[in-house]
Formats: structure tokens, C-alpha cells, sequence
């Protein structure tokens, strides 16, 4: 799934990261950016329950990383949810040890992941909330 989209509530919101999600494999490495409020954390949401695991989600944000158990067309996965708006520089994200998370058979969902363009690289896939009206988001999917 790519394109853009509207969104005008948050059921809607994890509905297209639902079948956004449906499409991703062990592997992937999704950058999701977005200011704050634009619907990250419901994008989120949508995408852990495809994997089963929607009910183990909580908000990164005083983390770097939560890892998640769930299964993707029957088989285990891991999905890793991490969050780089507390870091401040690229030795932050070294000494975390961010890249060796992102190697090996887990689908990662990092947000903020644009403070950082040396991280480029390692996205398969890319997620734009903005916030397009009080109660609109315009998700792009690349």
C-alpha cells in the first residue's frame, strides 16, 4: 500500500495502518515521521494489531525501544517500536546500539527516525502523518 490519504478520526488512522502493516515482512524497517499530535502514536496502534500485540503497546517516548511479540501469518515476529525524539545526537544512538536492533528478522517501526538522515538507509518503507485540519491527517505512505 503507498499513496495518500485522509484521515478525519483515529479509527480511521489504524485503519490504514492496518493495511498498510498487512503488507510488511520480517525485515522491514518502517521511518515514521510526523509532528507531534499528527496521529503516530494511532498509526502505531493500527500496525501491533495486525501482529497481535496491539494490547502490549505503550508509547516509546520516555524509552528508545519497546519490543513487542507477535506473529505475522502464523509464524513469531518481533516488532520493535522505537522512538529517537529524546536523542539528541548520533553517539546517543551508537551507544544504544540502535543499528544492531534493526538487523535481523523483526519488523521495526522508529519514529523520528528523520532527526537522523545516516539512518536513511535502513528504512524499506516510510510513513508521513501531517496534520491537515483540526480533526484531518494526511498520511503518506512511500
Amino acid at each position: 500500500m503507498r499513496g495518500e490519504f485522509l484521515s478525519g478520526a483515529p479509527e480511521e488512522t489504524r485503519e490504514y495502518a492496518r493495511r498498510f502493516a498487512a503488507g510488511l515482512r520480517p525485515g522491514d524497517t518502517v521511518c515514521m515521521t510526523g509532528p507531534l499530535g499528527a496521529g503516530k502514536t494511532e498509526f502505531m496502534r493500527g500496525i501491533a494489531e495486525v501482529f497481535g500485540c496491539g494490547e502490549q503497546l505503550s508509547s516509546p517516548t520516555f524509552s528508545l525501544l519497546n519490543i513487542y511479540e507477535g506473529s505475522m501469518r502464523g509464524e513469531p515476529v518481533e516488532l520493535h517500536h522505537f522512538d529517537l525524539y529524546r536523542l539528541e545526537s548520533e553517539r546517543e544512538l551508537e551507544a544504544a546500539g540502535f543499528e544492531e536492533y534493526l538487523s535481523g528478522p523483526f519488523v521495526s517501526v522508529v519514529e523520528w527516525g528523520e532527526k537522523f538522515p545516516s539512518l536513511d538507509r535502513s528504512y524499506t518503507r516510510r510513513v508521513t502523518l501531517a496534520i491537515a485540519g483540526e480533526r484531518q491527517r494526511k498520511i503518506t505512505i512511500m
